[in-house]
Order: structure tokens, then C-alpha cells, then sequence
């Protein structure tokens, strides 16, 4: 059933709907007519309110469990409620300063997207997730430094600046000469080329036999080829923080829907998918229960923002995903916050 426009709703029935929702929202419980007698600024009966929720109910905005005489919004009656009647609460100090205080601290870029999904995680008590934007420097350098005791040092530098390091060990009989024969090999394979790229050309020449090194620098090679190709195939693209959250004593009476979305979640690429269908948004996009499918059964609901580089290109989307009680008012502005906050983060240099 289409939901009707807000317009077309009475100023008491929009009232009453909106003190439905909320109420709803801050409980996870349908709201009855004896509550909404009770409620400051509605000065009808109990018979009159249960008339209005009647009405609304056939509008196909709310809905009556049949455990209980209360109401509780459908999803176009939260969709209604979010696009028409939601005031948006800014976040507080303290939030915005806990966002900011862990993209704040130096580290790798993963960590500091780690850091921020975990926040926000905490702040909104739901899941926090972010997609990581598919980070493929362009390669200048590979070298190869001995430390002894049968390891060697792999540097990577990107054309962006960026330096990666991983620790090797070195097969026996390879000395300096086979460090430098095997770095200069894989160095004149990946300058200007990304990790997938650079680890193509290197097994390319590799299995063509056209690299003229010695044993000890070929297994070298060998071992700097698995770094390129481990390092571009675990580029993570979702990083999801706080599930556990979602098993909130709220969650007791309703724990089949609560393992089914966090069967849903652990669809990593499914999830990817649904974050990245925000990736046009100007602001926070809103999916309420069966508006995707991916989260159709759980009934939950998924805020997310994209966020964007200096030059405003979309980079990636971050967000909260959670119950279709969602404080919706609160959390939409606190994802935007993040989302800014993140683009403006990974824009400035890291140390």
C-alpha cells in the first residue's frame, strides 16, 4: 500500500502519528492510546486517539502486533515520518570530538577507517561500517634490505609518497648481490604500474624465463611476487565494527531477526554493493527494512554518506546499520558529521 503525503494528514492525526514514531523509536515498543491520552499537547479521549490510530492504520502508516493493543509505524510510516516530519538533532560536542579524535591519530589509512567504523559504532550503538576506497598507488620503488638472521626488509614506495614495509625471510646462499640482482628485477617491472598490475608483469617475466637472475635471486623474486600479489588481494573493502551491539536487551524478544541481519552483514560484498548505491548522494541515504533486499528479512534499517577527497570526488561511504527503530533524527546528522570529517581526514597527509 502507497502511504499518503504528509499533506494529506490531519494536523491531529500528523500529531498523533509523530508521537507514535517516536515513541516507538525511543522503545522498540508499540505505543497505545492510553499513553498518547497521557502525552502533553493532545487533548482528545482515548476513543478519539484510538479512532485516529484506526485511521492511520488503514493508511498503511502503522501497523497493531497482535500481542498488543498499542501501534507501531510500518515501514512507509517510517519512510513517511524520516522524508516529511524528522528534525534533525546536530551532534553534540562530545560526539563530534570523539569522531575527530580517531581520525586524528597517525597511522595506516585501514587503521584509521578501523578506528572511525568502531566509533561510530559506539556512539550510535549499531553496527559501524565504512568502504574503503580501492587504494592502488602507483608504484616507484621496490628495495630489498638486509636485517640478518635470514630476513630481508621489502620497501615499497608509491608515487603518491606513500612507504609500505614487510618483513621476508631469505632463502640460504642469497647475500647482498641476490638482494639487489632480485629488487632491481622487480623494480624495472613495477615503476608506474599498481600492485595487481606490477605482480602481473613480474610473473609474466618470470614464467617466460626472461629474467636473467641467479637461483638465490629468482626465489627472491619469487618472494617479492608474493608480496605484491598478497598486498593487492587483501586490500580490504569493508571494514565493519560493533555487530555484538546490536544484541541490546531490545534484541531478546526479537533475536531471530537479530541473527538474521547479522547473518546479512557478514555478506561483506553484498553490504559493499548497498553502501555503494549511496555513493551519489549529496547526504546521508536512508534504506528502511525492505527498501533493499539485502536486509528485507532482518527488517533493519542502513544510514549511509559518502565521503570525498579534496577535490570532492567520491572515495568511499560510511554508515551505521541497525534496527528499523533507528533514532533516525540523531543518527543521520552524526553519519554526515563522520563522513566529512573522514574525507577531510584522509586529505591531509597522515603521519
Amino acid at each position: 500500500m502507497t502511504a499518503p503525503p504528509i499533506t494529506e494528514l490531519t494536523t491531529r492525526a500528523r500529531e498523533i502519528f509523530r508521537l507514535v514514531v517516536e515513541g516507538y523509536i525511543e522503545t522498540g515498543a508499540p505505543v497505545g492510546s492510553k499513553l498518547l491520552a497521557g502525552a502533553d499537547g493532545v487533548n482528545l479521549s482515548p476513543a478519539s486517539i484510538r479512532s485516529v490510530l484506526a485511521d492511520l492504520e488503514r493508511a498503511g502508516l502503522l501497523s497493531a502486533p497482535h500481542t498488543s493493543a498499542g501501534r507501531m509505524p510500518t515501514e512507509s510510516g517510517l519512510r513517511l515520518f524520516v522524508d516529511g516530519m524528522m528534525q534533525v538533532a546536530e551532534p553534540t560536542e562530545q560526539e563530534r570530538a570523539t569522531i575527530e579524535r580517531e581520525l586524528a591519530n597517525p597511522g595506516p589509512v585501514e587503521t584509521a577507517l578501523s578506528r572511525t567504523s568502531e566509533a561510530l559504532s559506539n556512539l550510535s550503538a549499531c553496527a559501524g561500517v565504512v568502504m574503503v576506497p580501492p587504494r592502488e598507488p602507483r608504484l616507484d620503488q621496490f628495495s630489498l634490505v638486509p636485517l640478518g638472521q635470514g630476513r630481508a626488509l621489502v620497501v615499497m614506495v608509491g608515487e603518491d609518497g606513500g612507504i609500505e614495509n614487510r618483513v621476508i625471510e631469505v632463502p640460504a646462499g642469497a647475500g647482498p648481490s641476490a638482494l639487489e640482482q632480485a629488487a632491481n628485477f622487480i623494480s624495472a617491472q613495477l615503476q608506474g604500474r599498481t600492485l595487481p598490475e606490477a605482480s602481473q608483469a613480474v610473473r609474466h617475466e618470470l614464467d617466460a624465463d626472461r629474467a636473467s637472475l641467479d637461483a638465490a635471486a629468482r626465489d627472491l623474486a619469487e618472494r617479492g611476487l608474493a608480496i605484491l600479489s598478497e598486498d593487492a588481494a587483501r586490500r580490504p573493502v569493508l571494514i565493519v565494527r560493533g555487530q555484538a551491539r546490536l544484541l541490546d536487551d531490545g534484541a531478546v524478544a526479537d533475536l531471530e531477526r537479530v541473527r538474521s541481519l547479522i547473518d546479512d552483514i557478514e555478506r561483506s560484498e553484498q553490504v559493499a554493493r548497498l553502501l555503494d548505491s549511496a555513493r551519489d548522494a549529496q547526504a546521508a541515504r536512508i534504506f528502511i527494512g525492505s527498501e533493499n533486499k539485502l536486509f528485507s528479512l532482518s527488517g533493519s534499517s542502513v544510514i549511509a554518506s559518502p565521503y570525498r577527497d579534496r577535490e570532492g570526488r567520491v572515495i568511499g561511504v560510511v554508515g551505521v546499520i541497525g534496527p528499523t527503530r533507528l533514532n533516525y533524527a540523531r543518527l543521520v546528522p552524526m553519519v554526515d558529521f563522520t563522513a566529512r570529517s573522514l574525507g577531510h581526514s584522509l586529505g591531509n597527509p597522515r603521519g
